[in-house]
């Protein structure tokens, strides 16, 4: 059976497709190829569009009549959502209307997201499950409550079931090597952290070393692509054995500070990582780290990739195969 992935040349999205095909279905790639991180897809058809064109996005569900979607195709820099939130609400959540009215009027009714813990905001609790208040501090965090709630009407209005994952802090690659994280700009602290060690950048910022945690440094739930892109199959599977709408928090439940990420960067290069302390960054929680217990429930799911130091050694064989890009680390976490 054929699924739709929106976004599918990114980061999480070509992961998913690669999980899709282990897992027996064919993905059928869709992407503008702006923010792409690799160019082929060796798991299936890749079409050249974007999800605000409709014409397109007819022509390629007419194609190949998938049964399902998944859809990934959003834009994910928190700082870029300030200072231009025109771009991501046009996209993120226009561009999800317009595929969800295409959706719709295809017959399909299956959808998975790909949402984010950035719906929560600033937390104040150490572990976050679903029903934890939603207060997004960023226009990328609306976009993401935003379709959330779309999602919602489109299943009260067209029967559209769908799967919200909300991702804590992906990272790591896949481990046969094959595909891994490569975003320009690079915004995420394991690769950030690895390039400097490598010597691709000069220096790691470390925003806040005066938290109230165990070394001073922010604490953050680090989960594994390749657990993420599990989830996503086993999200469609539930649907297609008739699962109700569900928003799921996907994390390890277990929290690493950034300086403990710098130690298992160092030991997985066997290279010192030159860091810089530098301020606290305005709406950055000490702790932020996910409850997936319910995941767990209804999916079957639990990180199986889920130790600092194996996460990150996936994240450094990749990136020692890959060219650097130089330039000053400016850390999201």
């Amino acid at each position: 059976m054929r699924v739709l992935v929106t976004g599918a040349a990114g980061y999480v999205g070509s992961h998913a497709c690669k999980a899709l095909a282990q897992a027996g279905f064919e993905p059928v790639g869709l992407d503008n190829m702006q923010r792409a991180g690799i160019r082929n897809l060796p798991w299936g058809p890749l079409e050249v569009a974007d999800i605000c064109d409709r014409p397109a996005l007819n022509a390629v569900l007419d194609k190949y009549r998938p049964q399902a979607a998944m859809h990934f195709a959003a834009y994910a820099y928190v700082g870029e959502s300030v200072a231009a939130p025109d771009i991501y609400y046009r996209n993120n959540v226009g561009g999800s209307v317009t595929l969800l009215s295409a959706l719709r009027d295809a017959g399909i009714d299956k959808f998975i997201f790909s949402g984010s813990c950035a719906v929560y905001g600033m937390s104040n609790v150490c572990s976050i499950v679903e029903s934890h208040p939603q207060a997004p501090i960023s226009p990328y965090g609306a976009s993401k409550q935003m379709v959330e709630r779309i999602l919602l009407d489109f299943e009260a209005a067209f029967g559209i079931r769908h799967v919200v994952l909300r991702y804590f802090n992906a990272a790591g690659a896949d481990p046969d090597g094959e595909i891994g994280e490569c975003h320009d700009p690079e915004t995420h602290v394991i690769p950030l952290a690895i390039q400097t060690a490598l010597g691709r950048r000069p220096v790691f910022e470390v925003f806040g070393c005066d938290y109230a945690t165990s070394d001073g440094s922010a604490v953050r739930d680090y989960v594994h692509v390749s657990d993420l892109a599990r989830a996503h199959v086993l999200s469609l599977q539930y649907l297609l054995q008739g699962g109700a709408s569900v928003a799921l928090n996907l994390g390890t439940g277990r929290g690493h500070s950034v300086l403990e990420v710098v130690k298992a960067v160092e030991f997985a290069t066997k290279r010192r990582v030159n860091l810089r302390q530098a301020p606290r960054r305005p709406g950055d929680p000490a702790i932020l780290v996910a409850d997936p217990s319910h995941a767990a429930a209804v999916l079957g799911w639990r990180a199986e990739i889920a130790a600092i130091g194996e996460i990150v050694q996936t994240a450094a064989s990749w990136e020692i195969r890959r060219p650097g890009i130089l330039g000053a680390a400016h850390v999201h976490l």
